[in-house]
């Protein structure tokens, strides 16, 4: 068995598969190894199965998206971005469909024709794909990468240890969320052994717990249309407006997923978390308490339950009652200017307090990582280790829901793939 190659690349999903391809498309005798039984699980299930592979939005509105560590995203940005992504998977057979917020889907809506495309690609460039290898090391010598050692299970369980050279290795580990798909958090480990810095790791993209039983007497309620606050100690950080959902132990959906890696860090730092929905954000107060007024007046007989369904989901109404404290049985020209700002303050400010989030296993996305300011952002090699390279969620970069995590895991695969071809090449130019 073959025992050198002049790339490794580590882990097999959307960032390691570009690293792969790009690196055997330029020449490179490129090894992909992949822990588990197949590549690209977890991007099997992205997006609900859809996956949300880019966004059309402006470059300058992708690097917005990742914070303070967006701009570390510039150079892979500019050297292979949205519309190249859309062109490359469009040559290997691919069409796509842009939907609502300018996210970018394939048109066939499944995750899997994504998977089955790149492997297939990643194997006609060249590359050897080798499934049921966990690497368990990187090889070192003199703060230079030369190699890695794996362990691969056997049917017998007994693990067989192997140990490749190389000139250059690409850490496309990803995350620590959804482990079952392989993204269990092994490439920090890799990184901290060879000396770099792992910023600490938390669930982004996570849905939160709140406390009381609102959220469970809500349970399955899906809202669109309506906007959520996130604010910590009394003070909004940010406001989003789309589709939420409520579940047994809090709240999800996209708005709140959104928001959710400030109200982590929050709650990390003992501070008060809590989400504010406004549920007619359409409306300002006075243009509300105009329409209360009408409502009110237009069903004077009416009981104040049957007013609310014209203003609210079925299974809004007993909450709505419970906390305006209004009687459901009082008729609408009874409610008073008192009971009715209630009301109006109560539309406008549905107020959870985050209690947690669910654990890190369950976040779409994992926040911290490796310390970008150890990662040069125009070639994704590491300034410790020469010809070690990173791309994808293994970096200290993530970013809300949008397909903007996904471009990055691409985009940092492209560079790191080719970067390290062209290093290989000047190192044996300038040897010879």
């Amino acid at each position: 068995m073959k025992k050198y190659y002049s790339v490794i690349v580590i882990g097999a999903g959307p960032a390691g598969l570009m690293a792969a391809g790009q690196a055997a498309l330029a020449g490179a005798e490129t090894l992909l190894l992949e822990k588990m039984d197949r590549p690209g699980r977890k991007l099997h299930i992205t997006g609900k199965g859809r996956c949300n592979v880019t966004n059309v939005a402006t470059l300058e509105e992708f690097v917005d998206h990742f914070g303070s560590n967006g701009r570390f995203l510039r150079q892979a940005f500019h050297r292979f971005f949205a519309d190249d992504l859309v062109q490359f998977l469009g040559e290997l057979g691919i069409q796509t469909v842009t939907e609502r917020g300018g996210r970018v889907f394939p048109a066939s809506n499944q995750a899997q024709e994504i998977v089955d495309a790149l492997v297939n690609w990643v194997r006609r460039c060249g590359a050897t794909v080798r499934t049921h290898s966990r690497v368990e090391r990187l090889l070192t010598e003199s703060e230079r990468v030369t190699g890695v050692e794996t362990s691969a299970a056997r049917k017998a369980k007994i693990s067989d240890k192997r140990a490749y050279e190389a000139d250059t290795v690409v850490i496309a580990t990803g995350g620590a969320s959804y482990p079952a798909t392989g993204s269990s958090g092994d490439g920090y480990q890799m990184a901290r052994e060879v000396g770099h810095t792992v910023v600490q790791i938390r669930p982004a993209l996570v849905p939160l717990e709140t406390a009381g039983d609102i959220a469970s007497r809500l349970q399955g309620l899906s809202l669109r249309n309506v906007s959520a606050a996130l604010r910590i100690d009394g003070e909004k950080q940010v406001e989003q407006f789309g589709e939420m959902l409520f579940t047994h132990y809090g709240i999800s959906g996209p708005i709140i997923l959104s928001m959710s890696k400030l109200a982590v860090d929050g709650l990390q730092n003992r501070q008060k978390v809590a989400v504010s929905i406004d549920l007619k954000p359409a409306l300002d107060e006075q243009k509300l308490d105009n329409r209360l007024l009408r409502d009110l007046d237009s069903h004077g007989k009416r009981q104040f339950r049957t007013v609310l369904k014209g203003m609210l989901p079925q299974k809004l109404i007993p909450v709505c009652i419970h906390l305006t404290g209004i009687s459901a049985n009082k008729p609408a020209h009874q409610i008073t200017a008192e009971e009715r700002e209630r009301l109006r303050v109560w539309l406008k400010d549905l107020n959870l307090q985050v209690t947690g989030h669910r654990p890190l296993s369950e976040a779409i996305v994992t926040a911290g990582g490796v310390d970008t300011r150890e990662v040069d952002p125009r070639t994704m090699e590491s300034r410790l280790i020469e010809g070690l390279y990173f791309a994808g969620e293994v970096l200290d970069v993530d970013a809300d829901t949008g397909g903007y995590n996904l471009q990055a895991a691409f985009s940092t695969g492209w560079l790191a793939g080719r970067s390290a071809v062209e290093q290989i090449m000047e190192f044996r130019r300038t040897s010879s």
